[in-house]
């Protein structure tokens, strides 16, 4: 630390020093130092004043026990007089905390320098008092808040605690309406927050046990349907197999699609005089464009064609009349009219094409079947 500038430090006087204290306890001092900064108009005071100019000043002098209140003392033993942290009052009259360094544009006073470090010590109380009051507050809305989260929790049998951490007898994590994430633990919660780690861990372990069941049930189910597949060809090819067919099935080579297909074409055989909805969309989409002049050179894709389909909202005259003859055909079939639009990827602005079909979804046996046919538009 740079030395200290030389200039006259007045010492100050206060109402406690009017009546002198016993001889003994005058003469029981502590040396201080101080360190302050020095504006530019500062340091050519400091040297104007025959002193060192620096930025960074520290003066040392001594200070009675009366005023030790103003003084800290680190952990290697030095003695400061506070200085810093500097707390002020702000435009709205509130405490704040600065870490610099007190700044004068002139060296200051021995009382000045007093007469900071007691408005700084008298602000540092306020400020820990706000601070203690702002740390009671938020811990009075964080409990209610907590309060209220855990009766919402309890009182509702479909909430869930989060499953990562997995929740246990003693912790879980619930989330607020905030998205912030609540740590619910058993030694720290007071009332009905207590409740909400058992509450969760029995909730979540009731889960797993009904994921369980279900993937057991979905299993058996999906076996089950195999099973009768695999019964269903079985019977198929013993009755419409050729010798080979019989020979591979016998022997578990037999590939299931030499059956699949033979069952589509007997699903659909009373559609067979209907054209199917050949899937043809870059160029069909290609031929639409090219009929506006803008588009006459375009180049469509299977890479740059989107294409979006959806249940058609509503059907043209031909289009009703064509569902009604397909259910007098296949009714036992599920039919829809799907609407197919096109468009172009590269040119989202650009003409779109919506193409038409019924969708024809029908079973045979376990097996389930769909085909598209052509509807107008």
């Amino acid at each position: 630390m740079e030395s200290a500038a030389r200039f006259a430090l007045r010492p100050i006087e206060t109402a406690s020093e009017a009546v002198p204290p016993p001889t003994s306890e005058r003469e029981r001092t502590l040396a201080v130092s101080a360190t302050y900064l020095l504006s530019e108009e500062g340091r050519k005071a400091s040297l104007l004043s025959g002193g060192n100019g620096c930025a960074v000043q520290e003066v040392t002098f001594t200070v009675p026990v009366g005023r030790l209140h103003l003084v800290g003392v680190d952990g290697n033993g030095a003695a400061r007089l506070k200085l810093r942290p500097r707390f002020e009052l702000d435009a709205q009259q509130r405490i704040v905390r600065k870490d610099h360094l007190p700044e004068y544009d002139v060296p200051p006073t021995l009382d000045e320098l007093f007469r900071a470090a007691a408005r700084n010590h008298q602000l540092e109380r306020g400020y820990q008092a706000e601070r203690s009051a702002a740390r009671t507050k938020r811990r009075e809305i964080d409990y209610e808040l907590r309060i209220d989260i855990a009766r919402a929790f309890l009182r509702d049998p479909s909430r869930r605690a989060l499953e990562q951490p997995t929740p246990t007898r003693t912790y879980c994590f619930l989330v607020a309406e905030s998205g912030r994430h609540l740590r619910f633990d058993v030694s720290l919660e007071e009332g009905i927050a207590r409740d909400v780690p058992a509450e969760a861990f029995r909730r979540f372990k009731a889960d797993v046990r009904a994921r369980r069941t279900g993937r057991r049930q979905q299993r058996a189910t999906e076996l089950a349907v195999v099973n009768e597949k695999t019964a269903f060809v079985a019977e198929w090819i013993a009755r419409h197999g050729t010798p080979d067919q019989k020979t591979r099935h016998a022997a578990g080579v037999l590939p299931l699609e030499e059956v699949r297909q033979p069952l589509a074409e007997e699903a659909f055989a009373p559609l067979s005089d209907r054209p199917q909805y050949v899937r043809d969309g870059a160029a069909s989409l290609q031929a639409h464009l090219r009929q506006l002049p803008t588009f006459t050179d375009v180049v469509v894709t299977s890479t740059n064609l989107a294409v979006r389909s959806s249940d058609a909202g509503m059907a043209t005259a031909a289009q009703w009349n064509l569902l009604q003859q397909f259910r007098a055909v296949v009714p036992d079939g599920d039919l829809r009219l799907r609407a197919h639009k096109l468009a172009w990827k590269q040119h989202p602005d650009a003409p779109t094409l919506t193409l038409f079909a019924i969708h024809v979804t029908r079973k045979v046996g376990p097996f389930v079947f769909q085909r598209d046919y052509a509807a107008p538009d």
